[in-house]
Order: C-alpha cells, then structure tokens, then sequence
C-alpha cells in the first residue's frame, strides 16, 4: 500500500491510499467514499474488501481517497458539488499509474455513488461505474439533485448498482428502476443486509470485481 498525495484543478491537496496489483494492472480504479458529514471516509471495511478484491484478484490499480476537509485531506465539505473535482483528480493520478490503454472504473458507495455518477457523465475516461447504496432516498442527507433521466438514456457505458435488500436509501424496487434507466445498467441485490452491507462485504467486493472483469475485457 502506498500513500499518495495530490492537488485538484482548484488547489486543494487530498490525501489518499493507492494498492498496485503485483503484475502489470489491467486497469484503473477509483473508490469514492460516504458522507463526510456522516462519518464518511476512505476507512470503511466494505471499501477495503473492494480494493483488495480488485487488486488482488482483478489486477486494478485502485485508490481509496478522503474527500476535501476529511481527515489529512485539506479543504472544507463542498456539498456534493466541489467533491466532482476531487473525483476528477483521483482519477487522473490513478491513470497516470496503469498502461494508457487501461480501463478505468469508478467505485462509489452511497454519497460516493452520487458523486462518481455525476462525475462519470462529464469525465469520458470513465469505463464503468459501481454504484453501492446509491442514495436514491436520501431523506435529510444533503446531497446535490440525482441527473435527469434523459442524461443517463444517453450514458452508454456500463453501470452496476448494488444495494442491500433493507437498505432504506435505496429500497431495492427503486434501485431496479434506476438501474434500468440506464442503457447498459444493472441491479444487485444483496439479501440480509442494508445500506452498509455488514456481513456482507466480501459478496459484494465479488459482484464488484465480476462486473470490473466484464467492463475490462469489453476493451
């Protein structure tokens, strides 16, 4: 594990953790994280077991990184919004680690699935999106409004959704709904677990690196 450090396109510097596979990666990753202002940082056992899943059984080079104002990461919360630019950069330093003609996929759970979505559909260096408990409820959680859906008719790249079956952020009907909104998009549904899949981790750091297989070899 190495620990790296870079700047987004206004100014601020982010912390972050880059796990290499042992050989050569076939692919870039990015893992967005929770809320920030509901404890969420790049330190949540179900992000561990995607980075270690698709490092070390799928050859991804992957960065988990705290957003801006979390933890080591300077800044302060920026809504939702300032967060595109911290996805932006993870991406960029991850990419400059893997072949030019690597794939790259974007990771994102709950706060981190909205914001890897509405990166990913201005960010054409985006080859695929994992979206875990995508915040489709968010109840009083502040978080920027979910894209139109004429925007995602038109977002031909592939698109995971995974959800516990009692997640009330994303109640798994919905999670359906959203992912056949979508041209290439899928739904998962993880039965006795909820929105922070305990007991569950390792199943879906396996539906993650299945569906970062199918987005890689499409290349």
């Amino acid at each position: 594990m190495q620990t790296v450090s870079f700047t987004t396109e206004d100014g601020v510097r982010l912390e972050g953790e880059l796990r290499m596979p042992d050989g050569e990666p076939r692919g870039a990753v990015v893992i967005c994280h929770p809320h920030p202002k509901h404890g969420g940082s790049k330190d949540h056992p179900i992000l561990w077991a995607i980075r270690n899943e698709l490092a070390a059984a799928h050859a991804c080079a992957v960065l988990g990184f705290n957003f801006r104002g979390v933890m080591g990461s300077a800044g302060t919360y920026g809504g939702g919004r300032d967060e595109l630019r911290d996805a932006r950069a993870a991406i960029g330093l991850v990419r400059e680690r893997v072949p030019a003609e690597a794939g790259t996929l974007v990771v994102g759970w709950s706060f981190g699935a909205s914001v890897a979505l509405r990166e990913a559909l201005d960010d054409q260096r985006v080859d695929g999106l994992a979206l875990l408990g995508m915040p489709l409820r968010p109840g009083d959680v502040e978080l920027p409004r979910l894209p139109e859906a004429a925007e995602l008719r038109v977002f031909a790249r592939p698109v995971l959704l995974v959800a516990g079956e009692g997640d009330v952020y994303a109640p798994s009907d919905e999670v359906r709904a959203f992912a056949a909104s979508f041209p290439h998009g899928e739904a998962v549904i993880l039965p006795g677990t909820d929105h922070y899949l305990w007991r569950r981790e390792k199943e879906a750091a396996g539906v993650v690196g299945a569906f970062a297989d199918r987005v890689l070899n499409r290349r």
